[in-house]
């Protein structure tokens, strides 16, 4: 169990290790790495998802920008496991490639069916959920209905920052 303590509550997520080994292992070796700690969920879509685990704020003397963190190499993706991007799970983003999950992650709001994998085409390999929120759906949910604008080039990014404060790992 992953606890993410954000500036407007805590996360709980469990992680199906069983379906999704080599993406919890991932997911984990950030956690355990600090990794995440004062990243942003940069990204929310009220009635889609709300995404974080890549950016962070950094001040340069002159404002505070959003910053990308580096990453580990990108994993391989694991969506055809069974598991599906319905409400409340937890699942990698990427790119348009289908294997460049690194460590940003996101949160559906809804039954998002189409980012399930259909095939092991580009177009099909979908996203690779890894475990689901089994408490705080309502800390998720109000950073759901958050105002948001375009920050540095980036849309729908939180006028109210939602830092990822901590994570524990919890047994």
């Amino acid at each position: 169990m992953i606890i993410l303590t954000t500036n407007h509550g805590d996360i709980q997520i469990t992680l199906d290790e069983k379906n999704a080994p080599e993406t919890c292992q991932n997911f984990l070796r950030y956690c355990k790495d600090g990794f995440y700690t004062d990243t942003l969920f940069h990204r929310v879509i009220d009635g889609f998802m709300i995404q974080g685990g890549g950016y962070e704020l950094r001040d340069d003397g002159f404002c505070v920008n959003m910053v990308e963190k580096r990453t580990y190499a990108p994993i391989a993706n694991e969506a055809y496991n069974g598991l599906k991007n319905v409400t409340g799970s937890i699942a990698m983003a990427r790119t348009d490639a289908p294997h460049s999950a690194t460590s940003q992650f996101f949160i559906n709001l809804e039954n998002n069916d189409f980012l399930d994998h259909t095939n092991k085409t580009n177009h099909g390999w979908g996203y690779a959920v890894f475990g689901t929120v089994t408490a705080g759906m309502d800390v998720v949910n109000a950073i759901a209905k958050l105002t948001t604008f375009t920050r540095f080039g980036h849309e729908d990014v939180p006028i109210t920052d939602v830092v990822i404060e901590k994570v524990t790992i919890a047994s």
